[in-house]
């Protein structure tokens, strides 16, 4: 299976490059290819050498003449989808459609330019908004290791705390680990707190 993410911000945060890195590493560099960049995009280094595939076309024409994309074999994962991803859905789709957005909050439907455009079948991932690298693990944990969604550990909105007097908490939904703490990029820790603290700067 791949995993396909239109990437619909401008240019590549240090947000995102940690997202994407992580993606790779999880599904393996192969397994995952970002669609629709504009004519010139640079990629950040970072990407390069993690084996990033990209392309300047959208997903419809990512197939090969061997093995072409059909719209039926293609899951847009979907928060406004009337019904949720399943195990049982693991042989129905070749291609996970993800777009890449840098979360909003409150999400302001940007999938739905994706839903307009494809009309792919969609499936949605519960009712609360998660960060790409967490949609990818989550679909990931679903379609092939056959976890059913309820079965799947997660925290919502975790409060990140940097010392007695700083603490961030993210509006967004995230699978748990082993000893039970919210998966993130590596880096990613590092990024909020300086996130939050030039934020507290912008304040003063």
């Amino acid at each position: 299976m791949k995993y396909v993410i239109e990437h619909m911000e401008q240019g590549f945060t240090e947000w995102v490059i940690l997202e994407y890195c992580t993606i790779i590493k999880e599904v393996g560099a192969e397994n995952l290819i970002l669609t629709s960049l504009p004519e010139g995009t640079v990629i950040p280094e970072e990407l390069k050498q993690a084996g990033l595939q990209w392309t300047t076309d959208d997903v419809t024409k990512i197939g090969t003449t061997e093995a072409p994309i059909t719209k039926e074999r293609v899951c847009l994962l979907d928060p406004a989808a009337e019904t949720d991803l399943v195990p049982e859905e693991h042989a129905q789709f070749d291609y996970f459609v993800f777009g890449g957005i840098l979360g909003d909050h409150p999400p302001r439907d940007r999938t739905g330019e994706l839903r307009k455009k494809y009309g792919f079948a969609g499936r949605r991932l519960g009712s609360k908004q998660m960060t790409t690298d967490t949609a990818v693990r989550t679909t990931q944990l679903i379609v092939k290791d056959k976890k059913k969604f309820e079965e799947i550990e997660f925290i919502d909105y975790p409060e990140f705390r940097f010392n007695k007097n700083e603490a961030t908490e993210m509006p967004f939904r995230y699978v748990l680990d082993e000893n039970k703490r919210p998966i993130l990029p590596d880096g990613m820790l590092d990024l909020i707190k300086r996130d939050s603290e030039q934020s507290l700067d912008d304040l003063l």
